[in-house]
């Protein structure tokens, strides 16, 4: 069986698949062909330059998102917004962003050479002839690859031998019929565009909105001509539940790499778990996600030691939370990872949820260590104390990870500051639904957050 794992585009968002990419190494699939378009050409460029899907992880954590892009000279500017080439170019995903993620484009040519190795394609549009590349990993370089992600409006296209190269976006962004042409068996779609019924007002949503109907469109074609061509194969795709933040909450730090690698990470394994042998239908139903409700995201980060147990070897917990706040019952959202130097490579949460009775607050997930897999529980009380927060009573918990560890750990007053900090509104559209939350955090801080959750 030949297996395909296309890597749909999300923009700086993309971060998200790495934490899929890891969730689908550790299950053991192998992939004989990858395809990257937009934003999934980094995550492409990563794996056909054989970077371990631990180091692609790692490797997002040090990637400054604003080297995205890079200015214009600055006589561009000088010719007002109507006559402006686009907000930068790509020189910094070329000098920046390809290096920090370990992006080689002599190194994805030279694998792509060697006798049984794995097939590669980066999708890059020809604005001259209105048409999609699907260029081969054996024959592409690294400014077509920054080509491929430069947005129109953002950034500047390629001008190479006469003809311009841009971000394939408007013509498809995931090509599951080269990966049909490549005659794969099973496709892995690994998406996170968004695909809900939500439409929103003002430019930046309804540019969103535009790609999200170019991208399905151009999605379920593929699906409608392998169907007349009586070509079938396996669909498998592995997207958020909810739409992810887009790439301006990255941007202004109101949500990092890390916690978008936690949930690419909890999602592939959600989908792991409720998989089928037969996959999915080839319809707009396998890339659905619902709105959530409104509510806060925040991030803990909690300290201690393992004693005896870990030979005294520090362990660090950050863990991401999303309380909604309307009293719709819908979860909690938990996610996450786990840094211990006896577990080896960052070791990530899956199937997180929260528990809240009373005063306790208990996270629950699980985690793969050790080559087995293990129960987690995070175990807290927030006390009523008398005063606005009092977050010297909130700041003890006990971590258990099955029998590898039993430690107490602490918030320290940085990571209390920095909890506080990291409060962002989550599941809300507009700057009317952002104050709202905002101001219903503000009057009773975390602890009332989880008060109207219980």
């Amino acid at each position: 069986m030949k297996r395909s794992l296309v890597l749909a585009g999300g923009g700086m968002r993309v971060a998200w698949q790495a934490g899929v990419v890891r969730a689908l190494a550790e299950e053991g699939l192998h992939f004989d062909h990858v395809d990257g378009t937009s934003g999934g050409i980094l995550t492409a460029g990563m794996l056909l330059s054989g970077v371990s899907p631990e180091d692609m992880c790692r490797n997002w954590s040090g990637v400054n998102v604003r080297d995205f892009g890079s200015a214009l000279p600055p006589g561009d500017y000088v010719k007002g917004p109507w006559s402006l080439p686009a907000i930068g170019d790509a020189d910094g995903l070329l000098g920046k962003v390809f290096p920090a993620l370990g992006i080689n484009d002599g190194e994805i040519r030279r694998r792509a050479a060697l006798p049984g190795a794995v097939e590669g394609t980066f999708n890059v549009a020809e604005f001259t002839a209105k048409r999609c590349h699907a260029i081969d990993a054996r024959d592409v370089d690294a400014e077509l690859m920054a080509a491929g992600m430069s947005l129109p409006i953002f950034l500047t296209p390629l001008r190479r031998d006469g003809k311009i190269w841009t971000d394939a976006v408007w013509i498809r962004d995931a090509n599951v019929a080269e990966a049909l042409r490549r005659e794969a068996d099973e496709v892995w779609l690994i998406w996170c565009i968004g695909n809900t019924d939500y439409w929103g007002d003002g430019p930046l949503e309804q540019y969103v909105h535009m790609i999200e109907m170019s991208a399905m469109g151009a999605l379920l074609a593929d699906f409608d001509a392998a169907a007349a061509a009586g070509r079938d194969f396996i669909l498998h795709v592995v997207r958020p539940e909810n739409p992810l933040p887009l790439d301006p909450e990255f941007y202004l730090d109101r949500i990092d790499a890390d916690t978008l690698i936690g949930m690419g990470y909890r999602d592939a394994r959600s989908y792991l778990k409720a998989m089928t042998a037969e996959g999915l239908p080839k319809d707009a139903s396998c890339t659905a996600m619902v709105e959530p409700p409104p509510g806060i995201r925040f991030t803990e980060r909690l300290h201690g030691r393992a004693g005896n147990q870990g030979g005294g070897e520090e362990v660090r917990l950050t863990l991401t939370v999303t309380l909604p706040l309307d009293g719709s019952g819908a979860p909690a959202g938990l996610t996450g990872f786990i840094d211990h130097a006896p577990f080896g490579p960052r070791i990530f949460l899956a199937g997180g949820r929260v528990d809240a009775r009373g005063e306790s607050v208990t996270y629950r997930a699980s985690v793969h260590a050790g080559g087995a897999w293990h129960r987690l529980a995070v175990a807290r009380v927030f006390h009523d104390d008398p005063g606005p927060d009092a977050w010297d009573d909130t700041r003890r918990a006990h971590l258990t990870v099955g029998s590898l560890l039993d430690v107490p750990v602490t918030m320290g007053l940085g990571d209390a500051a920095a909890l506080i900090a990291s409060v962002e509104p989550a599941g809300v559209h507009g700057p009317a639904d952002r104050a709202a939350v905002v101001a219903a955090v503000a009057a009773g801080g975390v602890r009332e957050a989880f008060r109207r959750y219980r």
